[in-house]
């Protein structure tokens, strides 16, 4: 699987609510182009709350579309309502402002030039807090077979068993399109590449595979000890490699109770948490890793060791230095459900897109 950042060459315009994808193409308009990650609102500081649709566009080249390709699009996270077209065509919607989506763009596509036009629909008021409106995490372009792992379906289980040993149980779930012979290979490593343990095995074309590996003695995630091993996927289709993804994942062994409290790794731990909203300040909602680093070297010295995601979804790159770092995270997916507190929230899409919300 090929992977790669798709932020670049971006262009940008606002326009009011209601337009078409086709008055956008036939009105004379500036574009600008942008960064992605982008944060229209925060451009004007008189204005943080504007009503507005935000339109961006890209042109891409496509060399060579092969009959077995498989390539997708992922959107870390956009805010909000967001209608996306490919070559014209409506390829994808998608109505929360925090949850990451990732869709099937191939038969939208062809060899040569294509183009992807992006819809951003933000009305206020919508949150109880700083939004940010557009494009304003990062994108990615997917590039495999038909025969691959689907988008974040490796789940990855550390077990404390007897003495130090851990059984690390792995379930994937696979999209698996022709009569051939599937493997699904599983490796444990170090995050300099040093090879802990794998395990190998024959799957059959019911889109499921379950393993597990035993791991002795491993470095254990800790608070302020951000000890991570990285598990590296392979699907083969009749001995050739299809598809590999990597997840970064640590051993630790949590416990609750009302008398012991929170129990990390056998030790007793009193949280000291914070509520931390997603946006940056000053520098509005556009995730910047510099940035969310700099705030939780900030959080840490004033005595932090757990953030709650006030209140949703956070980005990848969050739970990422938190991982890296020994944070603990209580990670919130609505702030709004059925009853709205705000005119425009997501209230308004609770019923119809929950589900697939707390699926990605």
């Amino acid at each position: 699987m090929n992977k790669q950042l798709f932020n670049d060459h971006w262009f940008f315009a606002k326009f009011k609510l209601g337009t078409t994808l086709a008055t956008v193409k036939k009105v004379a308009t500036n574009w600008n182009e942008v960064d992605i990650p982008h944060d229209w609102l925060i451009y004007d500081s008189t204005n943080l709350y504007e009503t507005s649709e935000g339109w961006y566009k890209k042109q891409f080249n496509i060399e060579k579309l092969a009959p077995e390709d498989y390539i997708s699009l992922r959107f870390d996270g956009v805010y909000q309502d967001t209608t996306i077209y490919i070559n014209d065509s409506q390829a994808w919607r998608w109505k929360n402002g925090y949850t990451t989506f990732e869709f099937d763009a191939t038969p939208h596509l062809h060899e040569g030039i294509n183009e992807i036009v992006v819809r951003v629909i933000h009305q206020s008021p919508n949150s109880r807090w700083y939004s940010g409106a557009g494009i304003y995490r990062n994108i990615w372009i997917k590039k495999s077979s038909k025969d691959h792992f689907i988008a974040d379906s490796i789940y990855i289980t550390p077990i404390k068993e007897s003495g130090s040993t851990w059984k690390v149980e792995i379930d994937s779930e696979l999209a698996l399109n022709n009569a051939a012979t599937y493997r699904v290979s599983h490796t444990i490593m170090s995050l300099n590449g040093e090879i802990i343990t794998t395990s190998e095995q024959e799957v059959l074309a019911s889109s499921s595979d379950s393993q597990v590996l035993l791991v002795s003695s491993p470095r254990l995630w800790d608070v302020g000890a951000g000890n991570l091993y990285v598990m590296k996927s392979q699907l083969f289709r009749d001995g050739q490699l299809v598809d590999v993804e990597a997840n970064r994942f640590g051993f630790r062994e949590v416990k609750m109770s009302p008398d012991g409290g929170f129990v990390l790794n056998g030790r007793r731990i009193k949280l000291f948490g914070v509520c931390q909203h997603h946006d940056l300040g000053a520098l509005g909602a556009a995730v910047n890793r510099v940035a969310l680093r700099r705030q939780f070297e900030l959080l840490v010295e004033m005595g932090m060791n757990a953030v709650r995601t006030a209140h949703n979804v956070p980005a990848v790159e969050f739970m990422e230095l938190a991982d890296e770092m020994g944070i603990i995270v209580c990670s919130e997916i609505f702030d709004m459900w059925k009853n709205p507190k705000t005119t425009y929230d997501y209230a308004r899409f609770f019923d119809e897109w929950a589900e697939g919300d707390m699926a990605a």
